[in-house]
Formats: C-alpha cells, sequence, structure tokens
C-alpha cells in the first residue's frame, strides 16, 4: 500500500509525517520547508521566529493550570539525507517522497525515507497543534542542515531559547535515552615543501592499501578496524628509512569523519635496492595483515613496478611528515570511566593529500570532556608543530557529558518503567550530537534525546517501525504531562 501512512496510529503525528514526505527537504535546500512550517505555526496563531541560521522557533504557551511547569524545548532538524537506489528516478528538490506500508514498516520507494528527523519534526508539529494534550511552556526548535555539519545548530544564538528541558527527538532506536555526545574539532596539518626533479637511478612503485572496513569515526572508533592513512605512513616510513624511498604523492582517505578505508602513494626507490625494498616490503604487508586478521580480513597492500614519477616530494620534508603521522595518536585515547564501553576521547587521522606543493593532514578530534580534547589538540598540535607544519582547529564544538543524576532521565526512566514495564536503555554516543551543540550555547540545560525505531537512516534501506512511533508519541505526551514546576 502506498500513501496511506496518515491512517496510521497515532494519526496526529503520522498526518503531518505525510505531508512532510511531500515537500522536499535534502539538506541545504531547506526553504520549502521552512516556508510550509511558518505558515502552519502562522495558522494557530504562535509566536514563530525564523533566526540568521535559517532555524524556526515556535513558541506555545501553557495549558491553563500548566504555567509554572518548567518551559521544554522540542527540537528535530528539517533536512534529510538525499539517497537513491542506481534505478530510481528521483529529483530530492522537487519530487515528493513515495511511501509504502511494509510488514509493520514504513519505508520510501527507492530512496531515502526521512523518518529521520521527519517523525521527531511531525510530533513537535503534533504537539503545536493540539487542542487537548496538556503541557507547560513550549518552544519547538526546528534546525536547518544537520545532516551535513550542523550548521543550523552551530549558528543558534544564546538568549534564543527560554525552556529549562531540552527533548532532542533524533535518537533512532526506541527504548534508548541518551544522555550524551562527543565534542569535536578539525585539526589541520600543512606541510609545504618545493617539487624535487627526481635524479637518474631510480625505480618506481605505486603503493596501494585497500579492502579495510572503515566505519563512523566517532561510532566504530573502537572497533579496532586498521586506518589506511597509518598502515601507508608504516609501509612509507620502513622504506625510508632503510631503502632511501623517497615520496612523489600520497592520497589516502576521503571525510574526517569516516575511518580512511583506502589510500594510494607513488614513490621512488634507488633501482639498486629495489629487490631489497621489495622484500622488506611484502614481509612488512604480511606482518600488518596478520595483525588485522580478524578486524580487518580484507585488507589488501601492494607495490606495482610503475616509471619513475618525473619529481618528488623535498626529502627533508617528507622525512618530518612520515614522522609526524607515525607519531600521530590515533584511534581510542581514553574510555569513560562512568559508562562502561563507551569512548570518551579519540583521533581519526582521516585525510592525508599531496598537492603541487603541500602536503595536508586532517584529523578529527573527539571527547564528551571539552578539557580532553583540548589537551588531544595540544598533543596533535605540538607533534605537527615539531615537524615543520602549520597546524589550525577549526569548528570546534561542544561535548555532552553525561549526567546520571539529570532530573528529566529521572522522570522518563520512571515514566518509561510505568508504561511499557521495563526500565529503559541510558547511553551515550561517542558521535557528535545537536545537544552537545545546542547545550553549549544554553548552557544549563537539562537534555534527552530519544525516538522510534529507524533502521539503515542515510540509505535507502531506511524504515521506521510503525508500533515504535507510537510508544515513542505516548513517551513524549506523558513526559510533558509530568515535567516539574520551575525553580522561583
Amino acid at each position: 500500500m502506498k500513501e496511506a501512512i496518515f491512517n496510521l496510529e497515532p494519526r496526529e503525528v503520522w498526518k503531518h509525517f505525510h505531508s512532510l514526505t511531500r515537500i522536499p527537504r535534502p539538506s541545504g535546500h531547506e526553504g520549502k520547508v521552512r516556508l510550509f512550517l511558518t505558515a502552519f505555526t502562522g495558522e494557530l496563531g504562535l509566536e514563530t521566529i525564523v533566526d540568521r541560521a535559517g532555524n524556526v522557533i515556535v513558541r506555545k504557551p501553557a495549558t491553563p493550570g500548566m504555567e509554572n511547569r518548567t518551559g521544554v524545548i522540542l527540537q528535530a532538524h528539517l533536512d534529510m539525507v538525499p539517497q537513491k537506489n542506481g534505478e530510481t528516478k528521483h529529483d530530492f528538490e522537487r519530487d515528493p517522497i513515495r511511501t509504502v506500508i511494509e510488514g509493520g514498516w514504513v519505508r520510501a520507494d527507492g530512496t531515502t525515507l526521512g523518518a529521520d528527523n521527519g517523525i521527531g519534526v511531525a510530533a513537535a508539529m503534533a504537539l503545536l497543534a493540539s487542542s487537548r494534550l496538556v503541557h507547560g511552556p513550549l518552544e519547538a526548535l526546528f534546525t536547518v542542515e544537520e545532516e551535513t555539519g550542523m550548521a543550523g545548530a552551530f549558528g543558534l544564538e544564546p538568549g534564543m531559547l527560554r525552556g529549562g528541558i531540552l527533548l532532542n527527538l533524533d535518537s533512532e532506536e526506541e527504548g534508548e535515552l541518551f544522555i550524551g555526545c562527543a565534542g569535536g574539532v578539525n585539526g589541520t596539518a600543512t606541510f609545504s615543501f618545493l617539487p624535487q626533479r627526481l635524479q637518474e637511478g631510480y625505480a618506481g612503485f605505486t603503493i596501494r592499501v585497500r579492502g579495510l572496513k572503515g566505519g563512523h569515526s566517532g561510532m566504530d572508533i573502537h572497533l579496532g578496524s586498521g586506518n589506511a592513512n597509518k598502515i601507508m605512513n608504516r609501509l612509507l616510513f620502513a622504506g625510508h628509512v632503510r631503502q632511501g624511498l623517497l615520496l612523489a604523492s600520497i592520497e589516502g582517505g576521503s571525510l574526517r569523519n569516516a575511518i580512511p578505508r583506502e589510500s594510494k602513494a607513488v614513490v621512488a626507490v634507488p633501482a639498486s635496492r629495489a629487490g631489497e625494498f621489495l622484500d622488506g616490503f611484502s614481509a612488512l604487508a604480511e606482518a600488518i595483515g596478520n595483525e588485522l586478521s580478524v578486524a580487518d580480513p580484507g585488507l589488501f597492500i601492494e607495490a606495482v613496478p610503475v616509471k619513475p614519477p618525473l619529481r618528488v616530494i623535498d626529502e627533508r620534508v617528507s622525512a618530518r611528515l612520515l614522522q609526524a603521522v607515525c607519531a600521530c595518536p590515533d584511534g581510542v585515547m581514553r574510555m569513560n570511566s562512568e559508562m562502561e564501553g563507551l569512548v570518551e576521547t579519540s583521533n581519526n587521522l582521516a585525510v592525508v593529500r599531496s598537492g603541487h606543493e603541500s602536503v595536508t593532514v586532517s584529523c578529527l578530534l573527539r571527547s564528551s570532556v571539552d578539557s580532553a580534547r583540548q589537551e588531544l589538540e595540544t598533543m596533535i598540535g605540538s607533534v605537527f608543530g615539531l615537524a615543520g607544519a602549520v597546524t589550525s582547529f577549526e569548528g570546534g564544538y561542544h561535548g555532552w557529558k553525561p549526567d546520571r543524576s539529570s532530573a528529566i532521565l529521572k522522570l522518563m526512566q520512571e515514566i518509561h518503567a510505568g508504561k511499557f514495564g521495563k526500565a529503559p536503555m541510558v547511553r551515550a554516543v561517542h558521535a557528535g550530537l545537536e545537544c552537545g551543540i545546542i547545550g553549549g550555547t544554553c548552557p544549563g540545560l537539562d537534555m534527552i534525546s530519544f525516538g522510534p525505531t529507524i533502521r539503515h537512516p542515510h540509505s535507502p534501506d531506511e524504515r521506521v517501525h510503525i508500533g515504535s512511533v507510537g510508544r515513542f508519541w505516548d513517551l513524549l505526551v506523558e513526559t510533558l504531562v509530568r515535567v516539574p514546576a520551575a525553580r522561583s
């Protein structure tokens, strides 16, 4: 059955989600959905603000008798990830999403569904529109460009929000309450060099590292997967020290938030030592493969003879680059001491890429403790600074340190146990959430993140479990009823 989702329960949520599927809203193109939303709240007579970042903030007075309750901010993001199957014809800036009900789930027909975070937006809309639900003072914060860098959250200005509790409606597993996340910062080190003409008597090789699992640099950093940049550097460094390898070019990794899966380098080795180089290379490649045989059994390393490059990176700069990347920390730095299995601080040595006269090394540093992230900045900045690189750290955002004594956490644990007969799982994630950024801008907020069950977000296999949406809605509504009075 297609296009019947407005008949699902709870109808007040599904009808708004259906409306959202009619409106194109890929990240960076939220104009149409913003107009739709402001028209919707305008008809309701609610105070509505569009800030300079493009976020929409809506305020709704408390229902009679609830005026003294702590103000609650409902937060969700307007944009969705635009992905489709190869054979699917769909223009995400023009076409509506075609929905399908299948086996207790809602999915899209060949595209992403946009349940991430359309269900959260729809739930907030339902509360804004309701004349029967009981609640204290409400605000709804609808952010933009969450999927491509959380620009809306970053653009939120201090003083825009009045509430004391923030309910983020963007989690993807029913029965879980999230109370913390990592902050992060982008680190960049740039080595400048003058290309040197390669003298005669050298053999050329292309070295490739590929077949690694990779993964999300926050959620998967603790799994022990190989880092293609670290592996490549290990191979190059050994060749440089033992056979005088010269580096001509390198390209490893692609995104700061992805553990690098592949790397490629073009090198030159004295022809008289080429055989020795290949023997050592093969032995080291085998050793690395054995080290990662369980975590990354698909690892493939090769050195293929090619025509020698015309130019190489200055040998002095190349040596410093290889030493710095060797010394740069990568992976888990510290586990959280309060929540078992949660990474506190990590670094992803994400991208190493050479240009005509420079080599850039890019990292993504994460921590739920701001001071620990700052210390990691100092450590990495020192490593590359000593090697002669120009370093910078930009785009930093706060972590959200887990607080098990949170009042809203205790309330929602009690409500969940009473309504569903079991305690919710309390979690934190080693990834960036809008809560961390918003909490940094608006200190003192008591925050929690929760949502229905969504599988395979960001892919055409995205689907949302129908029953979980109802339970998510029930938990949200009951929480608003029982929010305590504001402190005077």
